[in-house]
């Protein structure tokens, strides 16, 4: 397909030559990669409580973290679990297991450090009391470090790697639906900076995991890279397994599972006559029965039965009254900040994305790169998950964290909203892409959208504009009064800046081997 954009940007070479699309693909990611683990931030979540105690005791158990967050809670003769699915936990105990010998090092020599020392927990200077209290009830029992140093492994060894990864799977993508290296590679970085994968990347987060699976499964049932004479069986098994865990990462998994199980039966059935078999749709099922009994034994082996799920067990709390804890018929209220609130909204939250709800896009015959029945798809799981969010009355609490639960249908829309951003003239779509991309850089800096900021994403934007760059980690450190923030980031960018420019200048040892 020939665009405006392709057309202007055909033929211009890479730094080094016309680097091959796996030499590109490499240092996308470790761009992505670097930039993501560079805006870290130190939030201590809920599913950090379960991946330590998988590393330290191999248990679901997390008793030993009782009352360190809202969200885990004590089931008497059982332990203390979090109220809600096991699978981001998993994915970071893996790297936290790896690593804890070097975290055991470094928390005992600093605790032996403090050893005999009565002197009180640094002051957090912090607007929020409930972060300063968390803070100094964690240094008081030795596990300031620990939550610290657990929090960075499982954002830089999970997150930060998975979401560059979903670029890079963005970017193979785009490559086969455009013909264009160049404009693949641009329109991959706006959707790792440009949406809410930027701002979700900074600490482990099971909305975000569940849309990298969700989309790693689509493009293995898609496969739009085969040649369409000679088409070839998707991967069904795979991505059975990739659908049925979105459902052990969060229960909006079931969304996901019920849209990709309509694609993967209409994939099925226009294969060619011949080649299909009921095998092929056994094996997805099969895929996402794995996921489904590994989060059936959980609950077994946690709350003494297979069906019911964390939260039917959490002590009361607000919403767990209405509906069945807490999920009742659709709220339009909730549906619409889920679309627009300036706290939680995901077009709010990425304006680009706004460029999705331009309807011939949907339905017309010239519509760009993504065919109809991949319009299906997205609208089903975009609905599915509109739905699900204004369902759910615990979305009224995403007003402290930004958005989350309508994190999975980001790389979906932005397929639509890249074909039409495509179709525009190049100055307007550059324009597009740079401001839409401060926008979400300055969201991953600032963060704050709470109470205390009563203009949400917008807020964010001013503080960064008016107050200069920042960085989540950097803040945290300059709150507790180890350094100074303001001295640091812009030395820390410039070196971010120069580690990236050497990724793509230098020649690699397999750029040969890509040519």
């Amino acid at each position: 397909m020939k665009t405006r954009v392709v057309g202007r940007l055909k033929g211009i070479a890479f730094s080094n030559g016309q680097l091959s699309p796996g030499s590109v693909a490499v240092r996308l990611f470790v761009t992505c990669w670097l930039v993501y683990a560079a805006h870290f931030a130190t939030n201590t979540v809920r599913e950090i409580y379960p991946a330590l105690s998988l590393g330290d005791h191999f248990s679901f158990d997390v008793s030993e973290y009782l009352g360190f967050h809202d969200d885990v809670f004590d089931l008497p003769g059982r332990g203390a679990f979090i109220n809600n699915n096991p699978g981001a936990s998993i994915l970071g105990a893996i790297p936290y297991a790896v690593t804890r010998p070097a975290i055991d090092a470094v928390t005992d020599r600093i605790q032996a450090s403090r050893a005999g020392s009565s002197a009180e927990a640094p002051e957090y200077d912090t607007e929020f009391p409930l972060r300063a209290e968390f803070y100094r009830k964690a240094y008081q029992r030795g596990l300031d470090v620990k939550f610290a140093l657990a929090a960075g492994v499982t954002q830089s060894l999970v997150m930060a790697p998975l979401s560059a990864l979903s670029v890079v799977v963005m970017f193979f993508l785009l490559m086969r639906l455009t013909g264009s290296v160049r404009t693949s590679v641009m329109l991959a970085l706006l959707y790792g900076f440009a949406t809410p994968i930027f701002y979700r990347t900074a600490q482990l987060n099971q909305n975000l995991l569940l849309s990298h699976f969700a989309f790693f499964a689509f493009v293995l049932l898609w496969r739009p890279w085969d040649d369409q004479s000679s088409p070839k069986k998707p991967l069904f098994l795979l991505a059975g397994l990739l659908a049925g865990w979105t459902v052990v990462l969060d229960y909006s998994g079931l969304v996901a599972v019920a849209a990709l199980t309509w694609y993967a039966l209409v994939r099925w059935w226009q294969l060619p006559e011949g080649t299909r078999s009921i095998r092929d749709i056994a094996l997805f099922a099969g895929g996402v029965s794995v996921s489904a009994a590994f989060l059936a034994w959980y609950q077994w082996s946690s709350f003494g039965n297979p069906i019911l799920p964390a939260q039917y067990y959490m002590p009361a709390t607000d919403f767990i009254d209405q509906g069945f804890s807490g999920f009742d018929w659709p709220n339009l209220d909730l549906l619409w900040r889920s679309a627009f609130g300036i706290k939680f909204g995901i077009f709010a939250f990425a304006p680009l994305l706004v460029l999705a709800l331009y309807l011939p896009a949907w339905f017309s015959k010239r519509r760009p790169m993504v065919g109809g029945r991949e319009v299906a798809f997205i609208l089903l799981f975009t609905a599915g998950f509109f739905l699900f969010a204004s369902a759910n009355q615990f979305g009224y609490v995403q007003f402290n964290t930004g958005v989350r639960h309508m994190v999975p249908v980001t790389p979906f829309l932005f397929l639509l909203a890249a074909g039409v951003l495509l179709r525009l003239p190049t100055i307007a779509a550059v324009l597009l892409g740079v401001i839409t991309t401060y926008w979400s850089w300055s969201l991953a800096m600032y963060r704050e959208v709470g109470d205390n900021h009563p203009l949400g994403v917008i807020d964010a934007v001013r503080r960064v504009t008016l107050d200069g760059f920042q960085l989540p980690w950097l803040n945290t450190l300059d709150s507790l009064g180890y350094v100074s923030s303001s001295a640091l980031v812009i030395p820390i960018l410039l070196l971010l800046a120069v580690t990236v420019w050497i990724v793509w200048r230098s020649p690699l040892p397999f750029d040969r081997k890509f040519r």
